[in-house]
């Protein structure tokens, strides 16, 4: 079994390098073309079964360009939706206390955010259940780059610091192997 992970394209907040979390932003003109190029090269990878892909607008356009070329369907699961940043939403990435909240594992963001630990929870119980449940598929998953970064932890052992650096570039796509 193979497990695919990409980040959606780009949207009017990645440009602006803004934090975007919850809020259902649709891709731009350039995050458009972005998920077009994934799908080509998921149309040459032909090896995808599944897509499955967060509710989110950005993430569910992303998928549709694979699902499309590749001749499937999207099946979205809420777990893979992205992170809940609270009240740093909307802000410059570089926000004051931003940083140092994302790497307070037990900590939740403030004002009604997650807690990487609840983030991780719930993407790590949907791999488990897609692993459980396709095992004998290639699965393509389509998420945010929050989750990305956490699906990335249950392939490979991170430290705070690589844990903390990594990122996902936009519709990047990695593979990870199941045995």
């Amino acid at each position: 079994m193979k497990i695919y992970s990409t980040r959606h394209g780009e949207t009017q907040w990645n440009l602006e390098n803004r934090i975007v979390g919850i809020t259902d932003l649709p891709l731009t003109d350039r995050g458009i073309e972005q998920a077009a190029a994934l799908a080509e090269k998921v149309k040459n990878i032909r090896d995808i079964d599944i897509i499955i892909s967060s509710p989110m607008k950005r993430a569910r356009q992303t998928a549709q360009f694979a699902a499309d070329a590749l001749g499937l369907s999207v099946i979205t699961d809420e777990r893979l939706r992205e992170w809940d940043y609270g009240s740093f939403e909307g802000l410059d990435r570089y926000a004051d206390g931003f940083y140092e909240n994302k790497r307070q594992f037990g900590m939740k963001m403030k004002d009604g955010g997650e807690s990487l630990l609840q983030l991780a929870h719930r993407v790590y119980s949907v791999l488990d259940e897609i692993i459980e449940k396709y095992s004998d598929k290639n699965v393509l998953i389509v998420s945010h780059g929050g989750v990305c970064r956490v699906i990335h932890t249950y392939f490979n052992d991170m430290t705070t610091d690589e844990y903390s650096s990594w990122f996902m570039e936009n519709c990047q796509l990695i593979e990870y192997n199941i045995d």
